[in-house]
């Protein structure tokens, strides 16, 4: 039984630069065929017995390369030139004879073998100047007439030809476009991992507006956001966005995220039209979404016991709740919340305390800021959503800017590239407050500018709550 042929053994995808397994054959990210990578050529280099290296051969003269001529008006196609028809020299340096020498193989004085009877064709993949071995014989390959009408056959293509057209609903590949796509994401024909439908997210609903891409580095993305808008009971608006970003060294960190999210919003939706305060909203919203998470926790085996906790799905969360004189805001991890004023030469903030190993030095004094986070544990969160967590502290905090702005919540893989409120407040547009969705994505751009190392996810809340944005979503 012949074997597949085997990958070539590679550290990262030559065409993602995704981490390999030794034994993968398609890359996980991107589908790409690893098997058509050629193995690098061995070599061998003659060392002179003396130590010294061997004379090269003297340097072979340019080629004079003859330029095809253009395409004139009668649409005659510009002459083919073969590589046997240009002037060169072989390895030694030694002139090549010309197709029209008679010494040249492919000459009729010089190969009278090669003379072909009229009509006689080359078998396909030989080679011109090669001498026929039965040049008497009938030819075994009868070309077809030419034929230009409407009626001519278009020869099938022998990469889509044999395959079973997809059946009616199935997911055609969006490399090939023709073969079907399986329960894992990849394309039955080419193999081709197909994208997934939230490498990607974009959501506005006129006073909120959010956008999550999967980066240039991961393979999926494990961030999750909802957002909405509601009425409080005197019918004043009340716009929310949540955002959430799995914890990677977890387990299932995209199912955590989702599911944070979705119980959050849902959550704050049921309790404010009740008149629940606003603040306490956030609480619960917060305390509902680690229960949605610990649900996630099934049962794992540790050492041959019933251990649901070991590596928990897990995720950290961030939310803002604006409404016409308040801004709300809760979190647990290190996901932030950015106040950037409409007037800039007013004092943007940063309304978030990291959940972190860094905050924690600064906090206690051991180590400045600038220090802390230079330290490669400075992103080690100490809270967090999952069954393996510690005790939950939710955070909130109710503030009431004086001053019209905008809003911005997102996950580490923003604020990595503008750290400071002052860097986030450069990075926001001009006219965040009126176009939240084109600054959500100006701002991803601006992280993907930068590197686009992990996840982003930014949602953006221009404040106040206007009016136009009660109803709920």
């Amino acid at each position: 039984m012949s074997q597949m042929p085997q990958p070539t053994a590679l550290s990262r995808c030559p065409s993602c630069e995704e981490p390999l397994d030794a034994a993968d054959r398609f890359c996980g990210a991107c589908g790409y065929d690893l098997s058509t990578v050629a193995a690098p050529p061995q070599d061998h280099p003659t060392i002179a017995m003396n130590g010294t290296s061997p004379d090269l051969p003297p340097a072979a003269p340019s080629v004079d390369w003859p330029r095809p001529r253009q395409t004139g008006s009668t649409d005659t196609p510009a002459p083919v030139h073969r590589a046997a028809d240009i002037p060169g020299t072989d390895s030694g340096g030694s002139e090549l004879p010309h197709p029209e020498h008679p010494e040249h193989p492919g000459h009729p004085q010089g190969d009278p073998a090669a003379v072909r009877p009229a009509g006689a064709k080359r078998p396909a993949g030989q080679p011109s100047g090669v001498r026929f071995d039965r040049p008497s014989e009938p030819d075994e390959y009868p070309l077809a007439p030419p034929a230009d009408g409407p009626d001519r056959e278009v020869p099938a293509d022998p990469r889509t030809g044999d395959l079973p057209v997809p059946a009616a609903g199935a997911k055609l590949c969006v490399a090939c476009r023709a073969g079907q796509v399986d329960t894992d994401g990849y394309c039955e024909n080419c193999g081709h991992a197909q994208p997934r439908e939230r490498d990607h997210m974009e959501q506005e609903l006129g006073a909120v507006a959010a956008v999550s891409d999967r980066g240039l580095r991961h393979h999926r993305n494990e961030d999750a956001f909802a957002v909405s808008s509601t009425a409080l009971p005197d019918g004043s608006p009340a716009v929310v966005a949540i955002v959430c970003d799995g914890v990677s060294s977890a387990t299932r960190p995209d199912e955590a995220s989702l599911a944070a999210s979705h119980a959050a919003n849902e959550s704050l939706l049921a309790a404010l039209p009740l008149g629940t305060h606003p603040q306490q909203a956030m609480h619960e919203a917060i305390v509902a979404a680690s229960e949605a998470v610990n649900a996630l926790a099934g049962p794992s085996t540790a050492e041959g016991e019933h251990a649901p906790h070991v590596n928990a799905p897990a995720c950290t969360i961030v939310g803002a709740l604006v409404t016409p004189s308040l801004l709300i805001v809760g979190w647990v991890g290190d996901s932030r919340v950015y106040w950037v004023p409409v007037d800039r030469t007013s004092t943007p903030a940063r309304l978030t305390e990291d959940d972190s190993w860094a905050a924690q030095m600064v906090a206690a004094g051991l180590m400045n800021e600038a220090e802390a986070y230079a330290d490669e544990r400075a992103h080690a969160i100490t809270g967090w959503l999952g069954a393996d967590a510690y005790e939950l502290e939710p955070h909130t905090v109710s503030f009431k800017p004086d001053r019209p702005g905008v809003v911005v919540v997102c996950t580490d893989g923003l604020w990595n590239y503008a750290e400071t409120a002052e860097e986030m407040a450069e990075a926001v547009p001009l006219d965040a407050a009126e176009r939240p969705l084109h600054s959500a994505r100006v701002l991803v751009g601006h992280a993907l500018d930068g590197g686009g190392h992990d996840n982003v996810t930014v949602a953006v809340l221009p404040f106040p709550a206007p009016s136009q944005g009660a109803g709920s979503a």
